[in-house]
């Protein structure tokens, strides 16, 4: 080995293990990943999305031709409805809920998003029960071809009481068009912490004397993660038939807990 290829090996070495020591310093355990090695879905773990009535569910499908296991990533597609008969709906969108639910801890999604005019691609939290007195937590939400990423929660106290901006309830932070991004948010009993690539957007903390207005409800629920490809509806606006089909591609999911 000459001693060129050895100082940059020993650089790189150096490198991955300051990295693994950094994260390890921020006290995260993983305790459960979804790395989508198989031939097919796990689903055991993870189920299809059904069809709604509200626009981001308004063209789910069932349809195998929108799901896709490749090089170990899940890919999900928006198409124009061409092809299924007896399915009157303009577009066609594919979308996965995991069966297992999460509380506080850290959630990591690692994904290259499609772009198209209307497409509506979103990483998310929601608990069951009646929206929105549970909670949503919107890890990332991507509309058409922007470079940025939308982070951002609602609850009784944004949605129905209609208090946005204290404390604010959405950030956006810049992402790498075309190529892999990892999103974050981290559930502590006090706030939500969110990030991109490892960078943080913005946190949104319990507020004291807000209880019976159910500002923070984030620590009391169990929350099943959805990924999915959305399309039109009154935010993104209107799809563009010419921009379809659109993907994305999900390489990993991985949870953390908290070390004690």
């Amino acid at each position: 080995m000459n001693r060129k290829y050895l100082l940059r090996s020993l650089m790189l070495s150096l490198l991955v293990l300051t990295a693994l020591t950094a994260r390890a310093d921020r006290g995260w355990r993983l305790v459960w990943q979804e790395n989508f090695r198989g031939r097919t879905m796990n689903t055991s773990e993870w189920e299809k999305i059904g069809r709604g009535r509200v626009p981001w569910n308004k063209y789910m499908s069932p349809a195998d031709s929108l799901y896709a296991l490749r090089r170990g990533r899940m890919v999900l597609r928006g198409v124009r409805n061409g092809h299924l008969a007896g399915d009157t709906a303009r577009y066609l969108t594919g979308g996965i809920r995991t069966r297992r639910t999460f509380t506080l801890g850290k959630i990591e999604i690692r994904a290259r998003l499609g772009e198209a005019r209307g497409a509506w691609p979103a990483f998310w939290l929601l608990p069951d029960g009646k929206w929105p007195d549970g909670g949503e937590i919107d890890i990332m939400e991507h509309l058409n071809s922007d470079s940025i990423a939308y982070q951002t929660v609602h609850s009784y106290y944004t949605y129905v009481l209609r208090h946005y901006d204290t404390p604010p309830q959405s950030a956006t932070g810049v992402i790498r068009r075309g190529r892999f991004n990892t999103y974050a948010v981290e559930m502590y009993r006090d706030s939500l912490v969110f990030r991109i690539n490892d960078r943080r957007t913005f946190a949104y903390p319990r507020l004291p004397g807000r209880e019976s207005e159910k500002q923070f409800v984030f620590d009391r629920n169990a929350y099943h993660l959805l990924l999915d490809m959305q399309i039109g509806g009154p935010w993104v606006g209107k799809a563009t038939p010419g921009d379809y089909p659109v993907e994305m591609e999900i390489d990993w999911v991985r949870y953390y807990r908290q070390r004690k």
